[in-house]
C-alpha cells in the first residue's frame, strides 16, 4: 500500500475510535515529515496526541519507509475551518476576514452546515440629533464568504 494512503488509513482508524476528536489538517513534506493537526469537541490533550501518534507509528515499519511524525492540537492561533470547530466556539468572540477583504467581529451565536450567525454590537450615530445609539444585530455569514476566522483573544 502506498505510504501516504497507509498513514491516512491508520489516522482514520484511530479517529473512528475517538469520536470526540477530528482532523483539521494532514500534511506531508517532500522528505516525508508528517504533520497531523487535531481538534476535539472538548479540546485535545497531550495524551490524545500521543495516542494518535502511537496509532500511526506502531503500525508502520521504519525499516521500510523512514518518516518523522508530529501530532498536535489546533491552537488558538489556528483558523477555524470546519462547522464542528465553529460549533465548539459558540458564545465566543470571533474575528472574521471575508473574501472581499473586509473584517467583522462578533459573538458566535449559531452554526449550521452552510453558515454561521454572529451577534454584532456597535455604536452608530443617531438618525436625528447628536450622539450615538447602541446597536445589536444578528448577521448570517455563509462559509463560502469566510476567508479566515479566528477566535478573538481578549486580555
Amino acid at each position: 500500500m502506498e505510504f501516504r494512503k497507509k498513514i491516512e488509513e491508520l489516522l482514520n482508524e484511530f479517529l473512528e475510535t475517538r469520536e470526540d476528536l477530528f482532523l483539521i489538517d494532514l500534511k506531508f513534506s517532500a522528505g516525508d515529515d508528517i504533520t497531523v493537526i487535531l481538534d476535539g469537541d472538548n479540546g485535545v490533550s497531550v495524551q490524545d496526541c500521543l495516542d494518535a501518534s502511537r496509532a500511526i507509528e506502531f503500525n508502520m515499519d521504519r525499516e521500510e519507509h523512514d518518516f518523522s511524525l508530529q501530532v498536535m492540537s489546533a491552537g488558538l492561533s489556528e483558523p477555524l475551518v470546519t462547522p464542528r470547530q465553529f460549533n465548539k466556539n459558540l458564545g465566543r468572540e470571533i474575528e472574521i476576514m471575508l473574501t472581499d477583504s473586509s473584517e467583522i467581529e462578533g459573538e458566535l451565536l449559531k452554526v449550521d452546515e452552510e453558515k454561521i450567525t454572529l451577534i454584532l454590537r456597535y455604536r452608530k450615530p443617531k438618525e436625528v440629533g447628536k450622539g450615538k445609539v447602541d446597536v445589536v444585530e444578528e448577521k448570517e455569514i455563509p462559509y463560502a464568504e469566510i476567508k479566515k476566522a479566528l477566535v478573538a483573544i481578549k486580555f
